[in-house]
């Protein structure tokens, strides 16, 4: 039996049905929440054998099969027709979706724009946006509980329209949040034939999603424009101009007008709303373990975190990123990686066949009891220095292998610096004793919007 060491806060969680669900059952916990998805037991064994819609159904959580999947045989392995139909009208063409030579081409014309040594740039948008938005908390907490969820979706959009294209959100924030909720609510859920039908075969749904895709295309095309009539710099002022100006190293070749579009609408929707649940889920861990918050506020305490000074403060906030570490552990934002075995295959000694949906859950595998000491406790400490380094294939929030998320040094540099600024203005506690449960349909995202309190750090000693 595993004990939770009782110093560590234990956050809830909706509970794992006991047996594997009926076709009608994983049907519904898809749309609803796809957390409930997996049994007891897919948290204790290698690899989860079962079928859904006619066909063989793996769930693996073997570090070795994990490799073989998304490294060793990655080529065996291809988008599932659901997650094309139901991202291509939002992401296009871009990264996210493409696949063989012309992934390659795009991901070594992207690196250079997402090396480390854009970090100073990314980490000035970061600060300079964070400190306004704390101004508007410090107003709006004088009054009462706050949204934090909202004000961390917000700040992200604001972060990634300043760190792409130098502009503020004031013109399109409002607008570009409610095409990316429209799209979440109703376009962005799977529904039955999209998990049944090829990508190629359209359904009332997808004509639907067409319609969102000329809409949102024309509305990019708008920002991309306005950033175009911008005034040159001398040098790279965000990551469009190093977009603009990137050629594959091999070929010479720069994106198009088409290409540069999907390339920033996938970077916005895959990158904002899965750093602001990142900042959600932190602050909430946070406030429901006070004595993590506290050494957190010691370790910023004095730390200049400045737009200018931020990029260097990112080396003396080891216990910040822990906590963000811990946090993308916990509640992963890309919950699960869905594959189609284009040929067989054999993972853990489990026979893959052909036309298999072999899934790899970071939910499940985070919590994994053969993976991790007490799986379901929040422990920063797992992530010090001085801590044993998990399986390279145990933790991975950004994916891993050749296709692991090349904006993830983005956002880390985002989430610790926001959060170590948030921690340094205000003492965070939550406003009400309601439990805040994940629910997952495309990313993992709390069942309410929590409120929190926020006392200014000068009152709260």
């Amino acid at each position: 039996m595993n004990v939770h060491a009782p110093s560590f806060f234990v956050p809830p969680r909706p509970p794992a049905p006991a047996e594997e669900l009926s076709l009608y059952r994983f049907l519904v916990a898809v749309r609803t929440n796809a957390l409930q998805i997996w049994s007891k037991s897919a948290y204790e064994q290698d690899v989860v054998v079962g079928s859904a819609l006619g066909r063989t159904r793996l769930l693996i959580n073997a570090p070795d099969a994990i490799h073989r999947v998304l490294v060793e045989n990655t080529a065996n392995y291809s988008r599932t027709s659901a997650t094309i139909r139901i991202l291509r009208p939002i992401v296009g063409k871009g990264l996210l979706l493409s696949e063989g030579e012309e992934w390659r081409h795009q991901r070594r014309t992207i690196a250079p724009a997402l090396a480390p040594r854009v970090v100073p740039v990314i980490a000035r948008h970061v600060a300079l946006a964070t400190e306004e938005m704390l101004a508007q908390l410090a107003a709006a907490a004088a009054r009462g509980p706050v949204d934090i969820l909202a004000a961390v979706q917000f700040l992200a959009l604001e972060i990634a329209a300043r760190s792409m294209f130098s502009l503020e959100m004031r013109q399109y924030g409002v607008a570009l949040r409610r095409f990316i909720t429209r799209f979440a609510a109703k376009l962005g859920r799977p529904y039955f034939l999209d998990l049944m039908l090829p990508a190629a075969i359209p359904t009332l749904r997808d004509l639907a999603r067409m319609r969102f895709r000329a809409q949102w295309v024309a509305f990019m095309d708008e920002i991309i424009a306005a950033r175009l009539r911008a005034p040159a710099q001398g040098k790279p002022r965000d990551l469009f101009d190093m977009l603009l100006a990137a050629r594959d190293p091999e070929t010479g070749e720069a994106f198009s007008r088409a290409q540069l579009r999907d390339q920033m609408a996938t970077m916005i929707v895959a990158g904002h709303e899965t750093t602001a649940l990142t900042l959600f889920w932190a602050l909430y861990l946070l406030a429901s373990s006070p004595a993590d918050q506290e050494r957190v506020a010691n370790e910023v305490r004095g730390v200049d975190l400045a737009p200018d000074a931020a990029a260097d403060a990112l080396t003396k906030l080891a216990y910040t990123k822990a906590v963000v570490n811990e946090s993308l552990r916990l509640y992963p934002p890309a919950f699960a990686i869905a594959r189609m075995a284009i040929g067989p295959d054999r993972l853990a000694d489990v026979a893959a066949p052909r036309g298999a949906l072999v899934m790899i859950s970071p939910w499940v595998l985070q919590r994994h009891v053969r993976l991790w000491k007490d799986p379901d406790a929040f422990n920063p400490g797992r992530f010090l220095a001085d801590a044993p380094l998990p399986h390279r294939f145990a933790y991975m929030p950004f994916g891993a292998g050749p296709r692991i998320c090349i904006g993830a040094q983005f956002a880390l540099t985002e989430a610790c610096l926001v959060l170590a600024m948030m921690v340094q203005r205000f003492h965070v506690a939550l406003a009400d004793a309601r439990p805040v449960l994940p629910r997952a349909v495309i990313v993992t995202q709390p069942d309410h919007a929590a409120p929190f309190w926020l006392r200014p750090r000068s009152e709260s000693r």
